[in-house]
């Protein structure tokens, strides 16, 4: 019985402590993610329409506005674990002048694909845009919010979590994210209807 006391003992002091300032400091790393979701109606665009879009995962620069380029550079596009290159977009850190004047990019990694669901995630693993740990999820949900597909157009929801971004707010972060879905939402829907 002694023995399990000293052990005890020791390991309050030893590994007890480190184990509960480590939680603490996870605790408080993660009360820092910035969350938020946006979302967009269209009208004239089925889900099934904008989920074919959206899973040609390295042609995104076709209907986001402001984004000069994305190909893809490693694996198959749309399937798991793809990285596509995106280019020339006006989002970075607005607190460091590294790279104020240079080309913003980012290398983004497809981490999950729900077909059925019309769902898929991605992960930023590289850029210059002073995004960490983002994760973005993407779903195209029916326009009618009863879960089936009809005529009544449909939402593309976004939401993210990122580390908080050197000299931005999450609002206005987010406002940033709902005029580029909106621009998409517009580009996309004038597309569709001259077909």
């Amino acid at each position: 019985m002694a023995n399990i006391y000293a052990l005890e003992k020791f390991l309050s002091k030893t590994v007890i402590c480190p184990i509960f300032f480590t939680l603490i400091r996870m605790e408080q790393n993660s009360q820092l993610k910035w969350e938020a979701k946006v979302s967009a109606k269209l009208t004239r665009a089925s889900p099934h329409q904008i989920w074919a879009l959206y899973t040609d995962f390295f042609n995104f620069h076709k209907w986001y506005p402001g984004l000069a380029s994305c190909h893809g550079i490693h694996g198959t596009n749309g399937e798991l674990g793809c990285i596509r290159f995106c280019s020339g977009f006006s989002i970075s850190s607005k607190g460091s002048d590294h790279d104020r004047d240079s080309e913003k990019w980012s290398k983004e990694r497809l981490i999950a694909i729900d077909h059925s669901g019309r769902s898929l995630s991605y992960e930023i693993v590289d850029s210059n845009i002073g995004f960490n740990s983002y994760i973005a999820t993407v779903k195209i949900v029916p326009g009618d919010g009863d879960g089936h597909d009809h005529h009544d157009g449909c939402v593309i929801e976004w939401s993210f979590t990122v580390d908080p971004v050197e000299g931005w707010k999450l609002d206005d972060m987010k406002k940033k994210f709902e005029l580029g879905l909106q621009g998409l939402a517009k580009r996309i829907e004038d597309v569709i209807y001259k077909i």
